[in-house]
């Protein structure tokens, strides 16, 4: 995949503070009937939710699309957010950090809606129930995706979650990304989201995209397929390189016509599979723009999907980056 000497990865997403909470099934019962996946709640579930708990949450920025792009960041490449975030103490801690994190921000502030939130509980077997309150990043609209978001960027990385919001603003973005130049990556970000939007992936937005990211259950729900070689096939159809994530047995890449297997790192133990699909997309991609080739991009996102499961949220500690940078 040529980008023309760019290394740029450009983001659009929801900014989202993530409060990242462990707790037994019991407690997931208590709150929902869904577990795993992502469910859209609002403030007050999330503030009641935690009433009942007597562990105290951590803090982190969040969301998809930052995730992936603070991972670049801290790989050392180039990357740039745009979302859109409430004029108040959690938008700005979201802002602050990230360029911390090598991120530059471009960001919308509404003076309306709070800064949105995302209640993930971590349950003792590592899967994560993510209860998302989208506060201002439900706002975004099409005439905030500004036709120059994507210029002198290597890859567009437009967020899959943003369709719950409204479909316009990532139809816009999807066009803005075309119209640079950059070649468009996305990853189906969750099983409910290809279940409520597939007609539209098929029919409008997967005509824009380049590199096409799924884990099993999302690709279960898009393709109708368990077998994972014919998931993998099925999603090479829609992107010139697809990828199919199978956990702890690693992934499979389809590029110009040839499936690649990558085995997974470590030992596939995970403390907490929050921001795994993220911090993989981030290695992937990195990886991609700085010329490796599929195996090592591959592996770089092994490696760094791997790290991130050993710790509590989807932030890599300093020697898990440096043991990633090995590969390097």
């Amino acid at each position: 995949m040529d980008f023309g000497g760019k290394k740029l990865i450009t983001g659009i997403g929801a900014s989202l503070i993530d409060v990242l909470l462990f707790e037994d099934d019991e407690f997931v019962n208590k709150i929902s009937d869904i577990k795993g996946g992502m469910t859209l709640v609002d403030n007050d579930f999330i503030n009641k939710s935690l009433e009942m708990t007597e562990k105290d949450p951590e803090i982190v920025p969040g969301g998809a699309t930052c995730n992936t792009l603070l991972g670049v960041g801290r790989l050392g490449g180039e990357a740039r957010f745009a979302g859109k975030r409430g004029d108040d103490e959690n938008g700005a801690f979201f802002e602050e950090d990230i360029k911390k994190n090598n991120v530059m921000p471009q960001m919308i502030k509404s003076s309306d809606d709070p800064t949105g939130r995302v209640l993930s509980v971590i349950t003792p077997d590592a899967q994560r129930s993510m209860f998302t309150y989208l506060g201002a990043a439900a706002s975004l609209g099409p005439d905030d995706v500004v036709k120059n978001l994507f210029d002198g960027s290597a890859i567009a990385l437009v967020e899959a979650y943003l369709l719950f919001n409204d479909p316009s603003p990532t139809i816009e973005a999807l066009k803005a990304a075309k119209n640079s130049g950059a070649k468009i990556a996305m990853d189906l970000s969750s099983f409910t989201v290809v279940e409520v939007f597939k007609d539209l992936f098929e029919s409008e937005v997967l005509n824009y995209v380049d590199i096409l990211i799924s884990n099993e259950d999302e690709a279960k729900a898009f393709t109708g397929h368990t077998d994972e070689a014919k998931a993998i096939e099925a999603l090479s159809k829609y992107a010139e390189i697809a990828v199919l994530k199978v956990g702890k047995k690693g992934s499979y890449i389809s590029c110009d016509g040839k499936v690649t297997k990558i085995e997974p790192k470590g030992s596939g133990d995970a403390v907490d599979t929050t921001g795994a699909g993220d911090l993989w997309a981030a290695g992937f991609l990195y990886g991609l723009v700085n010329g490796f080739s599929i195996e090592k991009s591959g592996e770089l996102a092994s490696a760094c999907g791997f790290e991130v499961c050993q710790v509590v949220g989807a932030s890599i500690p300093d020697e898990g980056w440096e043991r990633i940078k090995n590969i390097l």
